[in-house]
């Protein structure tokens, strides 16, 4: 298995550079969903088109078996590239201004066309079908939907799907059972009260003030009235009212978001949000309403599943890749792969590609941001151990 992915590497390598080099933001990746269906024509693979800009390959196997989904995200995001990482220069850059893939999408789209080779070269071996999705807009999850909708066609089983983690060191892969990436809040309120001139305050009934409350109050209540052994945080980032310093405007927006990863005391953090929001506001004479497309939970948080992540682990153990396998903390940015995890039993790897000596270590969503092409093997071994996690190949 790990000479037939090695073969492979250099492939790997090139289509990673290609979408790296032409990246496109949520909902207008269309020349990125052109080269994949080149690449899939060309491999002779059968798909279906989603609505909007997302793909579902299908290899069937010659043996009957289980229904496994693989899973890798298509977009970028609107960020001007830096042509340097940590330490030098990049391999490559960006040929689009304002647009790069500074989150590693491009990484997953290769190693899945990787993976997908090596299943065409053992399809004799290969039990069930394997569904490859290719997910449009990630980033703004404008095609979750489209895509959870597509699948209903399919008996998929299990999913599983990897992403790059510039928190861990290359040439490790983490993947465990239980929470690994937040849920997400979305918190968008909007206070209504009354204009006025500044000079008679008790003439209006401003918003400021009781924005300014929620404020306070939502921090208060985050520490004292959730629980503590359950991580929830709170990340305020937008307070917005009136143009002019002498005029009380009619209207306030506070905007931000919350992490968790308990569902239960995520529920429990959005009613305290509306709570709070709705009670101070009434009593400075205001009312409230949310902004709708954003003030919710969405995406859940990502929790894999523990036969599925240990039986997953325990193939690439099988491959002489264990002292791969490391441990890492969940990370507190928000995943909609946990649409899928909701639906079927699977788990999201974390692949390593922090390495000091060639500067790929920045955060993600950083113009700095690279990734070390080396560990890309890797994680196409992971998607294999997925697929193989039950049934090795008669050539292991």
């Amino acid at each position: 298995m790990r000479d037939l992915v090695a073969q492979q590497e250099e492939y790997i390598i090139s289509m990673r550079r290609a979408f790296h080099t032409h990246p496109e933001v949520s909902g207008q990746e269309f020349d990125t969903r052109d080269l994949l269906i080149r690449e899939l024509e060309g491999m002779g693979v059968p798909y279906q088109k989603v609505p909007g800009t997302g793909l579902v390959a299908v290899i069937q196997g010659a043996r009957p078996g289980k229904n496994r989904l693989l899973r890798a995200d298509i977009d970028a995001l609107p960020l001007q590239e830096d042509e340097n990482n940590l330490k030098g220069p990049k391999t490559c850059v960006s040929a689009r201004p304002g647009v790069c893939h500074a989150c590693g999408h491009d990484a997953h789209m290769a190693m899945l066309l990787g993976t997908m080779r090596v299943l065409l070269q053992l399809r004799e071996q290969l039990c069930g079908t394997v569904y490859c999705c290719f997910e449009e807009g990630e980033e703004t999850n404008c095609g979750i939907d489209a895509m959870m909708e597509a699948l209903k066609a399919y008996p998929v089983e299990e999913c599983f799907a990897l992403h790059v983690y510039n928190a861990l060191d290359a040439g490790k892969v983490n993947i465990v059972p239980g929470p690994r990436m937040a849920g997400n809040i979305g918190i968008g309120i909007y206070i209504h009260g009354r204009a006025g001139h500044g000079s008679r305050p008790d003439q209006a009934i401003s918003p400021i003030i009781p924005a300014a409350h929620m404020i306070t109050l939502l921090n208060s209540a985050f520490m004292n009235r959730l629980n503590v052994e359950e991580t929830v945080t709170l990340g305020l980032g937008v307070l917005k009212a009136g143009t002019a310093t002498n005029v009380i405007p009619d209207e306030a927006y506070v905007g931000g978001t919350s992490r968790f990863f308990s569902a239960e005391e995520g529920e429990k953090a959005l009613a305290l949000i509306n709570q709070i929001a709705e009670s101070t506001a009434a009593m400075y004479g205001c009312t409230v309403s949310y902004q709708t497309y954003r003030h919710k939970i969405s995406p859940k948080a990502v929790i894999n599943d523990p036969e599925v992540a240990k039986r997953t682990a325990d193939r690439l153990r099988s491959f002489g890749l264990g002292d791969r396998l490391a441990d890492c903390d969940r990370w507190f940015a928000s995943e909609c792969y946990s649409a899928y995890l909701d639906r079927y039993p699977g788990a999201l790897g974390m692949l390593g590609i922090r390495n000091e000596a060639l500067g790929t270590g920045a955060a993600h969503h950083n113009e700095k941001f690279d990734i070390d092409e080396s560990v890309l093997k890797l994680g196409t071994l992971a998607e294999l151990a997925f697929v193989f996690g039950e049934k090795a190949p008669e050539i292991i």
